[in-house]
């Protein structure tokens, strides 16, 4: 297939297939030649591995997967009707690729990962729409998928706040929830002017590693998320104010368990580290 990064290339197959751009399925396109060919090398797109793509496009990312993996399954929400005679045309020189119609959020991952990868790691790469880059890795991550990795394409400030130390005031709610589960970090920027249409903001590629196991020895989990969830979303206030409101603990229990675990009594959540996080949480789940 011709360089599906090249604008007229790109503008020629929308048109001979009839298809539109969806705002709504927020789908901007990759025209830049060297972002893909970066999110396969560093997103464990290799021998011995396959790959699980979430949202194809016209199958940029997808044919450079497939160069690199043993096999790649796709899932693309925008189906049959629009994009799979596009991805047909475009697709056509890769037989380890396979095209799953369906939403990532209501289909059941784990049963594909079995159904079509056998005994082969698997890594997850993918450009997420804005809107939903959220749902989808916390989805992928509270699921306990066995995953090596997730590689995704995401808005610039998004990938700061999913990468941001926990402890630091650029954290929150979902920087702790990644980092439970594994290592984030930034791979490279990507400019607004590497889609079409452009969008009006600049992304990243970030890289999250899985953790093997973990759920830390002795933390009620369910309790644990809870309270960052309490208190990230009353992140001004101090610890023992916002559990207390939100989770009903006596507010001189939080007291207590601030000065078991070496905290200040007007230490808010984003000044927490992990370990202390989670020292926290061991002491309040008993409270």
């Amino acid at each position: 297939m011709e360089n599906l990064t090249n604008i007229s290339v790109v503008q020629d197959l929308a048109r001979r297939h009839g298809f539109h751009f969806s705002k709504g399925l927020g789908q901007n396109f990759l025209i830049n030649p060297t972002v893909c060919p970066r999110i396969a090398e560093l997103g464990n797109a290799r021998p011995g591995f396959g790959v699980l793509e979430i949202g194809t496009g016209f199958g940029v990312l997808t044919a450079e997967l497939a160069k690199r993996a043993d096999k790649v399954v796709a899932v693309e929400i925008d189906q049959c009707l629009r994009l799979l005679p596009v991805l047909e045309e475009t697709l056509a020189d890769f037989d380890n690729v396979k095209i799953v119609p369906g939403d990532i959020m209501k289909i059941d991952v784990a049963a594909l990962l079995r159904q079509e990868f056998g005994g082969l790691p698997v890594a997850v790469c993918a450009n997420l729409p804005y809107y939903i880059t959220s749902p989808i890795l916390m989805l992928l991550l509270e699921s306990r998928l066995p995953l090596t990795s997730i590689t995704v394409m995401v808005q610039k400030e998004a990938a700061q706040r999913l990468c941001a130390q926990v402890g630091t005031r650029e954290a929150g709610a979902i920087t702790v929830g990644v980092h439970y589960y594994g290592e984030a970090r930034q791979l490279f920027p990507v400019s607004r002017g590497s889609f079409m249409p452009a969008p009006n903001v600049d992304s990243a590629v970030i890289r999250i590693d899985l953790h093997e196991n973990p759920h830390p020895e002795g933390l009620d989990e369910g309790f644990f998320f809870r309270m960052v969830k309490a208190g990230f979303s009353q992140r001004r206030k101090t610890l023992a104010n916002s559990l207390a409101s939100l989770l009903g603990i006596p507010k001189q229990a939080v007291y207590d368990a601030l000065e078991q675990a070496g905290l200040a009594p007007a230490a808010r959540i984003e000044q927490l580290t992990m370990e202390q996080l989670f020292a926290l949480a061991r002491i309040l789940q008993s409270a």
